[in-house]
């Protein structure tokens, strides 16, 4: 019986990081599903979903472990409970960046019940000021029920300098 596997991933960024990986979960008859990974800071950090028989895990776990220069975490993830209805939505935000911006948005997306399915972050500089603006896109899921123009209005509370644009997938899952 195959079983899915999260693998987070990080070490000092050098060419070779992902063949390593790809390389020790072939040999263990691994199937590589999905993944993200990205050079921070001159750091590789990875997380890759994997599928592998359950007689091949712990020989990929001890491999994995051995790997030099990278530090890789294990977690086997058991299927969880089909969610009840629900939206997707897609949250573009910028503003001004400030120590705790993502604290801030993450307490708004909480108060609502929505989950983070997908967060990406990044700080740039602003066209016409030296200001450092703050990005962030995040796809989300929430209750059949939310109310969207609430969480936009709470979202916008945050500062007079944020900039907020939620869409909405109308088709609710089930």
């Amino acid at each position: 019986m195959n079983v899915s596997l999260v693998l987070t991933v990080i070490g000092d960024d050098r060419p070779g990081l992902v063949e390593q990986l790809a390389t020790a979960i072939s040999r263990h008859h691994g199937n590589w599903l999905e993944s993200s990974m990205s050079n921070l800071s001159g750091k590789f950090a990875g997380i890759v979903c994997v599928s592998i028989g359950e007689g091949d895990l712990p020989a990929l776990e001890a491999e994995l472990a051995a790997l030099p220069g990278l530090r890789v975490g294990c977690e086997v993830s058991r299927a969880a409970a089909p969610p009840a209805a629900t939206r997707r939505l897609k949250l573009s935000l910028v503003g001004h960046d400030r120590i705790g911006i993502v604290r801030e948005v993450s307490q708004v997306l909480a108060r609502h019940a929505i989950n983070v399915e997908d967060l990406s972050t990044h700080t740039a500089s602003a066209p016409m000021s030296a200001g450092i603006l703050f990005h962030a896109t995040a796809e989300l899921t929430a209750a059949a029920t939310l109310d969207v123009r609430q969480l936009t209005g709470d979202l916008e509370h945050l500062s007079n300098d944020l900039m907020v644009d939620i869409t909405l997938d109308e088709a609710i899952r089930a």
